[in-house]
């Protein structure tokens, strides 16, 4: 089997993937302001901005202004910490939380669909192919 071939096949699946936003909101959703409030949520507890800065891999003037922005929503609260003042507390409000759990029920419907137009034996193939492939990259990185 020639696995360069395939592999450009894959890639030009994934690029056509791109092409008709199919994974857009998936995306969206890994990115941004989105992220953050994930981040955040999935904490579930008061963030500094350092942690986010690392988890994105962005600038802090990248996550200033993302936070400003949040902020401006009504989705974030920002404090200065007592115990240190040079720290910021981040955290999220009600109204982000209610944003969190609607954009993840939209996403696991748009994925529902997708795997539905699959049929069951293709989408539980599809997810298993996926699942390995993410161990397989997972090892490959732990070795590099």
């Amino acid at each position: 089997m020639d696995y360069n071939e395939l592999a450009v096949e894959l890639h030009s699946e994934i690029r056509a993937l791109h092409a008709v936003k199919l994974l857009e909101s998936f995306n969206e959703a890994e990115q941004g302001e989105a992220f953050v409030l994930q981040f955040i949520t999935h904490k579930n507890r008061v963030v500094l901005p350092g942690e986010i800065r690392q988890k994105m891999k962005v600038s802090s003037a990248r996550i200033a202004q993302i936070l400003n922005s949040l902020e401006s929503k009504g989705l974030i609260t920002r404090r200065i910490d007592e115990k240190d003042r040079r720290n910021i507390l981040v955290t999220i409000t009600q109204e982000g939380s209610d944003l969190v759990k609607r954009i993840k029920c939209q996403l696991v419907q748009r994925a529902a669909d997708l795997l539905e137009m699959l049929g069951e034996k293709d989408a539980r193939e599809y997810v298993r192919i996926t699942s390995k492939l993410v161990e397989l990259a997972s090892i490959r990185r732990e070795t590099e």
